[in-house]
């Protein structure tokens, strides 16, 4: 029978969902070409990379000072021990802002490359201590914590979702905002209603990209193309595409999958290119995600008649309650060589000036490691964003490395209370796409008037 020649029964499901996913995300293959046909010299797009489980960020950025300046990398030492990386192997970072010595873990050298102090062509910058806020912490001896605070700041789940939805407020925001994500509400303000596709889920979809108004897609790790699905599994879909009915659902669900092979093919053939340039990424996941997003961006002009696109990529495995030091490696070398790997395509591409890559996480970990070599939920983390920067700088403000400290939340573990916001860090992002007005920021961000709606300044 036909079915037996299928894997199995899954793989038929999934590429018959995502089939049909597709045509209800693009339409038919005929209002593609009418897309395609436009052009546009007004390109930008953002690209998140969301690294899963909480990423340990005192390891990431690290003070390396002498002792008597204000970030010591003795501080750092003396508090986490075992975990401490050492100092002749980190790679060199010095932030003009603040007069201070500072280092990248080893894993992460190839993104050091890019942070250009000295020539004013920086492609890296740094933002320190941002996280979910509801309202800024006020500090003095310790943070005070009276303010209201976002839920659940050490869960997973909630801090995933409040980064993604940006509607930390109780009393914020309506729930039909707090069910979808500032990209997808930045895309319902920006993004004409005839472009394809405005928000891209590579490898899944994601909370970040659902506007109000606007659907992302996703792609998974086959492409855009049917031509690279299991042929068992599309032999049976174009079969069961041609059984007869007369069941009005089926007949729908018939047209769709129709409608997503056309389409399918006809983005397969606009990516006629994306062979090469995956070849230029590296073969792990992080790379391969990044090489899809390059050959959209190829062509995203050109073929796709695209204005603005947002993607949202992924890493997981930063939950590193123990053997952290292995682990944490081995996720910032992949994260650093695709990363580069990027920013080489985009700048020999011509769109170097065109897309900004930024890093988000759950939390950062606590700067006092746990009794398993690992850390364990904190706050304020420091993010990556590569692109159009100002300058090589550390924006925002560095955490006093002190446990019990004026930006220890945890009270002796090293919890930094966030001196940026989360809503800050994206309208930051949000601006430079294109929102500029007040009305637009806060339809996107509703929190952001607590925060009197500065952002930190760090893209062109």
């Amino acid at each position: 029978m036909l079915f037996d020649r299928m894997k199995s029964r899954r793989d038929f499901l999934r590429f018959g969902a995502r089939a049909v996913g597709a045509a209800a995300a693009w339409g038919p293959a005929s209002l593609l070409c009418q897309r395609a046909s436009a052009q546009s010299s007004d390109y930008k797009a953002l690209v998140c990379i969301f690294l899963f489980g909480g990423n340990d960020a005192n390891n990431m950025l690290i003070p390396s000072g002498a002792k008597g300046t204000a970030y010591p990398y003795s501080d750092y030492q003396t508090v986490r021990q075992g975990l401490a990386i050492a100092q002749a192997s980190l790679a060199p970072v010095y932030d003009p802002g603040s007069k201070q010595d500072f280092g990248l873990h080893p894993s992460l050298a190839p993104l050091a490359a890019l942070y250009k102090p000295a020539s004013g062509a920086s492609r890296l910058a740094f933002l320190a201590n941002v996280g979910t806020l509801v309202a800024p912490v006020p500090r003095a001896a310790k943070p005070d914590l009276s303010v209201k605070l976002p839920s659940n700041l050490y869960s997973h789940s909630d801090q995933q979702t409040e980064w993604q939805n940006a509607v930390t407020a109780p009393n914020a925001s309506s729930s039909r905002n707090a069910s979808s994500g500032w990209a997808g509400r930045l895309l319902d303000r920006l993004a004409p209603s005839s472009q394809f596709p405005p928000g891209i889920g590579i490898n899944g979809g994601a909370l970040q990209l659902v506007g109000i108004d606007t659907q992302p897609t996703t792609v998974g790790g086959n492409g855009f193309s049917v031509a690279n699905a299991d042929p068992d599994a599309a032999l049976a879909l174009d079969q069961v595409l041609k059984l007869p009915s007369n069941v009005t659902l089926i007949q729908a669900a018939q047209s769709s999958a129709k409608n997503a092979i056309e389409v399918s093919k006809t983005v397969s053939a606009l990516l006629g290119n994306a062979g090469s340039i995956q070849a230029q990424f590296p073969s792990t996941d992080l790379g391969q995600q990044l090489a899809e997003v390059a050959s959209v961006v190829s062509v995203a002009q050109s073929g796709l008649g695209a204005t603005r696109q947002i993607f949202f990529c992924s890493q997981g495995g930063y939950d590193t309650h123990s053997a952290q030091a292995g682990t944490q490696s081995q996720l910032f070398t992949e994260l650093g060589a695709a990363m580069a790997a990027f920013d080489t395509w985009l700048q020999t591409a011509g769109f170097g000036d065109k897309v900004a890559t930024f890093t988000e996480s759950d939390f950062s970990r606590t700067f006092q490691p746990n009794g398993n070599a690992g850390t364990d939920h904190a706050w304020g983390s420091h993010a990556l964003i590569m692109g159009p920067v100002k300058a090589a700088q550390i924006y925002g403000t560095f955490p006093t490395l002190k446990l019990g400290g004026p930006d220890d939340a945890d009270g002796g573990r090293g919890a930094w209370a966030p001196t940026t916001s989360s809503d800050q860090y994206e309208a930051e992002l949000a601006k430079w796409f294109g929102a500029t007005s007040d009305a637009d920021l806060d339809y996107v961000f509703p929190n952001l008037a607590a925060f009197n709606r500065v952002t930190p300044g760090f893209l062109v």
